[in-house]
């Protein structure tokens, strides 16, 4: 892989990804807010891009992972950020989740205004796929530019679709995977509680339906995670709240209905607002316990 690769934002996400990178030997710059993370990497063998603008001027390819709309265009598009150390030819894959239009209004034209092709490349698999390798990966932006990040994109993922040339399509690809996960999750919550309030062992009700047409992936991981209570984060629930907020903004812009998508926003809202928003989003059970009157320690 001889392109200089930069990366901004080293998170629970970011930093896995970045390590991949250099463990597959990839030339890399590193910025993020925080300076712990950026030390791992220079220990790890990263460079220190200073600022973002300083990771541009040292990358022919910039990545960037950060939590919403408002830190990319930050590090994008404001002072000392990735425009201004910018020069043509280069590639700029934006791997965050943000909204759509936020990706096709401004951060794609911004960049072509100085010669960057933009791809938006969401992903999905929480921590585990990232420090796996196996995420999926979400691609909006010209064709030309999905085949020059190829190599990159497979550094860190494993089932890459490109989804449209037009900024935004990712990130819309995303939104809709977001609504699929977040209205599972409160499904499964809902059901293994109504199974403990009716008194039936729940571990043998999550076997049963593992093996029906009520299989999921969410199931089998999450499902696990609310019997045995590991709510360490994966996936924050104030993320995904966030992600459903971006998703509800863009079936409004769009004319399409989620009302189901509005009541999960809703739920995960509240664990937020009880000061829950670090847990993975697999403790939506607990609100949903609350609700029906259980106390599970």
């Amino acid at each position: 892989m001889p392109e200089r690769i930069g990366f901004i934002g080293l998170g629970i996400m970011g930093k896995p990804m970045a390590l991949r990178l250099l463990q597959l030997g990839c030339e890399l710059s590193v910025h993020s807010r925080s300076r712990p993370p950026i030390d791992e990497l220079i220990a790890a063998g990263a460079r220190d891009g200073t600022l973002p603008k300083g990771v541009a001027e040292q990358s022919d390819i910039v990545i960037t992972m950060l939590p919403d709309s408002p830190e990319v265009r930050e590090v994008v598009l404001g002072r000392n950020g990735v425009v201004e150390g910018a020069r043509s030819g280069q590639l700029a894959i934006d791997m965050s989740t943000i909204s759509p239009l936020v990706s096709h209004d401004e951060i794609a034209p911004a960049l072509a205004g100085v010669g960057v092709k933009a791809l938006d490349a969401p992903v999905s698999g929480g921590q585990r796929g990232a420090i796996d390798g196996t995420l999926s990966i979400m691609v909006g932006g010209p064709r030309d530019a999905f085949e020059r990040a190829m190599p990159v994109l497979q550094a860190m993922g494993k089932n890459i679709v490109h989804i449209g040339e037009e900024p935004g399509t990712g990130q819309t690809a995303k939104a809709c995977n977001q609504i699929i996960v977040g209205a599972t999750i409160m499904a499964v919550a809902e059901a293994l509680t109504l199974a403990r309030k009716a008194g039936v062992d729940v571990a043998k009700v999550r076997e049963a339906l593992l093996g029906g047409f009520a299989q999921s992936r969410i199931l089998d991981v999450h499902g696990q995670r609310m019997i045995e209570r590991t709510f360490e984060p994966g996936f924050r629930i104030k993320l995904h709240h966030k992600d459903l907020n971006i998703a509800l903004a863009a079936g409004g812009a769009y004319g399409s209905p989620l009302g189901e998508t509005a009541i999960v926003r809703e739920a995960l809202g509240a664990m937020v607002a009880r000061g829950d928003g670090d847990l993975d989003h697999s403790a939506l059970i607990q609100l949903v316990e609350s609700l029906a009157g259980l106390s599970v320690s």
